[in-house]
């Protein structure tokens, strides 16, 4: 087998299958993202979900039987490194890849397992994607062997719009996100949605910063402050929005945020130590502070184990919970005899037990979200962040149903 890697693109010549034994031997999910560099910390958040999520199967004897071994792989957030990683995974007989930090990345490999699977029939790969939402990836480069569990960038930007729409103190906003694709397209739908429903908002600065190189905000914080914005929208994740507040806070800005991913490692200790109570809002598929027993006792359990990053993301419970559904349904853990089910599978969601469903036309996963805010805690809210004594606190809700949004989605299907 060669690989000839040139620029961005990754060329593979695949030959033959993985032997029966490394197939047979249990149901691998292969975990391809950031183990090292200045996204390890939110890599490694997901990687600790789903050991925990498969020692839980586990004790409950396994899928089919089966038991689920979880295997890392390090793709340093770059697509040349995740291909090859990918590639790694399939010799080692992984048949079901896991990656959610980079949308460059995902819609890399989400090419590359339907060039392989085109190649190798019978030898079918999935993608599951749980957080890379640039909403190419569920439209114009849709693929039936990808899934996505993460609501897009579209769909997230309609409700945190929607939010903005009706907090008439918002006049002027500045936004700032990271240069590539994902942050490319937060930027480009914020500005259509706020001129469509807000038009009397002006955006006094519209700014993209390199991916996790960034070590010090101060100069852009600089810019915000001299734009005279009241609000900052953004999708920085991991340290590039640790970094940006802790900035902030430094400067002393005194802003009201409104991010995806505020949540994600790091995140919530930067607000508390920037002061920033109340002031950073967040769109997404649930918060532990929901009052829902099911969640509750897993978040507890959880945090106990994983006490020193007891973040969740319940968008990699959603994404584990219906793919083994889907693999117990069709009895086997072929992606070609289990996609079908998974096609307009309907599911209660980890956070709350709402109602979800897997839109079969673009394998687009829509699901209630929540717009939260960050700060000091009250009895009826036990769950905090990162040891900080403050965490999420709901303001609203918006169903599965009012998330929806069209796609363009052309879907080749197998046959």
């Amino acid at each position: 087998m060669k690989k000839l890697i040139a620029g961005a693109t990754v060329a593979l010549s695949v030959m033959g299958t993985v032997s029966a034994p490394a197939w047979a031997e249990t149901l691998k999910l292969g975990f391809v993202d950031p183990l090292s560099g200045g996204a390890a910390s939110v890599g490694q958040i997901g990687l600790n979900q789903l050991k925990f999520i498969a020692d839980q199967v586990n004790e409950k004897g396994g899928v089919n039987g089966e038991m689920v071994e979880v295997i890392g792989y390090d793709n340093q957030v770059n697509a040349q490194t995740s291909l090859v990683q990918v590639q790694k995974a399939i010799d080692e007989g992984v048949r079901i890849i896991l990656q959610g930090n980079g949308s460059s990345v995902g819609v890399a490999i989400e090419e590359f397992v339907a060039k392989y699977n085109s190649r190798n029939p019978g030898a079918n790969v999935v993608y599951l994607n749980y957080g890379a939402v640039d909403p190419v990836m569920t439209n114009e480069k849709c693929s039936y062997w990808h899934f996505a569990f993460d609501a897009n960038v579209t769909v997230k930007m309609e409700a945190l719009t929607n939010f903005i729409r009706v907090r008439d103190e918002i006049k002027k906003v500045y936004i700032i996100g990271q240069d590539y694709s994902f942050g490319h397209a937060v930027a480009d739908t914020a500005v259509r949605m706020l001129n469509d429903k807000r038009p009397d908002i002006e955006i006094v600065g519209n700014e993209l910063h390199p991916l996790v190189k960034i070590t010090d905000f101060a100069p852009y914080i600089a810019k915000i402050q001299a734009s005279g914005a009241d609000s900052v929208i953004t999708g920085n994740w991991g340290q590039d929005f640790a970094l940006l507040v802790k900035a902030a806070g430094q400067a002393g800005l005194d802003v009201n945020w409104y991010t995806y991913y505020a949540g994600a490692a790091g995140g919530p200790t930067a607000v508390k130590q920037a002061g920033l109570e109340d002031k950073v809002f967040q769109v997404s598929e649930g918060i532990s502070n929901l009052g829902y027993p099911p969640a509750e006792e897993t978040a507890r359990a959880y945090g106990e184990r994983y006490k020193e990053a007891p973040v969740i993301f319940p968008r990699m419970f959603n994404a584990t919970g219906m793919l083994f559904k889907a693999i117990e349904e069709a009895g086997s853990k072929d992606p070609g005899d289990f996609i079908p089910k998974l096609e307009n599978m309907r599911y209660s969601v980890f956070s709350n037990g709402g109602d979800s469903f897997m839109r079969a036309e673009d394998h687009q996963f829509f699901q209630p979200l929540v717009i939260s805010t960050f700060g000091p805690l009250d009895s009826s809210q036990p769950f905090d962040e990162e040891g900080t004594g403050w965490g999420w606190k709901k303001i609203g809700t918006i169903q599965a149903g009012q998330t929806i949004v069209p796609t363009t989605c052309e879907m080749k299907r197998p046959g």
